[in-house]
């Protein structure tokens, strides 16, 4: 995978920055609209990949709603950011995710930590996820997820 330039690398880090704020904030609509109307989100910590953007804002929405009803507060930070660029125009962005979170009233902790890698796609001025893959290093084998 050949190496990314520095704009594109910089791109990315913006898109993330962006797409996890979002997330954070509850803003699931906008964040599903990160991913292509056909991406995939495949987690080892969920039954099984969930396919397209109405069922990923769906999941994300529910989680979000569930999170601010025990009064949690989620934040993820992406670190050792990974860009590569492909000949077809595709980019392959590694990284690992930190995920925290904070209880009203109670210290911040880190929930879990996991690998990510999204397959990204050219989207008129901006990127979108086609592929992302989510391994959470407490379940290293999707089956026992």
């Amino acid at each position: 995978m050949p190496v990314s330039s520095t704009a594109v690398y910089q791109e990315i880090q913006n898109f993330y920055a962006r797409q996890m704020r979002l997330l954070d904030e509850g803003d699931t609509q906008a964040w599903a609209e990160t991913f292509e109307s056909d991406g995939v989100f495949d987690a080892n910590g969920l039954p099984e990949p969930v396919r397209g953007r109405e069922n990923i804002q769906s999941s994300a929405r529910k989680a979000w709603e569930t999170l601010t009803a025990e009064g949690i507060q989620r934040r993820h930070w992406i670190g050792m950011l990974e860009v590569g660029e492909h000949a077809d125009g595709t980019l392959l962005a590694r990284s690992y995710a930190l995920v925290l979170v904070t209880k009203r009233d109670d210290q911040t902790a880190i929930q879990t930590s996991t690998t990510c890698e999204d397959v990204l796609i050219r989207a008129g001025e901006t990127v979108q996820v086609r592929y992302r893959t989510v391994r959470r290093d407490d379940r290293p084998d999707k089956q026992e997820a």
